[in-house]
């Protein structure tokens, strides 16, 4: 049985970028030492996925849709019993009686689909609430940041198209804007959990990646 795909994971779906606020810093003066000559890498992805109030965020968020979950598995469950009853006892039915278990057998796996893509779907727009709140936030953080320790560019490698084929380790500030972002705003992580089993009678077609609304600076 494939995973169930959890909040913690889709938010590595959403192609953020950095191009919203560049309008605005453009037009503010430049106030960084050493002339703002050092480029950087981040992936703002992990970065807010990692910072506790991320966890936090998405930890209350998979505990809000576990019922629905649940639900779902044991809907599955039923599928694949009346499937498993089906290539069993196939030979011994009746054709009248075969043919009713293969509707019925139909009529769950497409309620479960629809069940299972509404899921989804919620899932995602919850997310995006979370990311659009918390993407604007981390965004004045990586501003100061990069102002603060002489960054003149900072480029975002969690978005598969940007045109960074190498970059030196020492590059990624990463995990220092994660620890930025704690320090501005305290959270307590919550401990992490296993992935719970997700309905294999569901599809597993996701939403391209860019597909979800990139937050933007005020």
């Amino acid at each position: 049985m494939a995973s169930y795909i959890n909040p913690r994971v889709l938010i590595l779906t959403l192609a953020l970028t950095l191009g919203a606020s560049a309008a605005a810093r453009a037009q503010a003066p430049a106030a960084s030492p050493a002339g703002g000559e050092k480029v950087g890498i981040v992936s703002i992805q992990d970065a807010i996925a990692n910072t506790n109030e991320g966890k936090k965020e998405l930890d209350a968020l998979q505990q809000k849709f576990s019922p629905r979950q649940a639900a779902l598995q044991s809907q599955n469950d039923e599928l694949e019993n009346l499937k498993k009853q089906l290539q069993a006892q196939g030979d011994k039915l009746s054709e009248e009686e075969r043919n009713n278990r293969m509707r019925s057998a139909t009529e769950k796996q497409k309620t479960l689909q629809r069940n299972y893509e509404d899921f989804q779907n919620e899932v995602q727009q919850a997310e995006q609430e979370i990311l659009n709140r918390l993407g604007k936030k981390m965004l004045d953080v990586l501003e100061k940041y990069a102002k603060d320790n002489g960054y003149a560019v900072v480029m975002d490698v969690s978005n598969p198209q940007t045109p960074v084929l190498y970059a030196n380790p020492g590059t990624n500030i990463t995990k220092p804007l994660i620890e930025a972002y704690n320090a501005q705003s305290p959270a307590v992580a919550p401990a992490a959990k296993p992935a719970a089993p997700r309905p294999s009678g569901a599809a597993t077609q996701r939403p391209p990646a860019g597909s979800a609304t990139t937050p933007k600076k005020p």
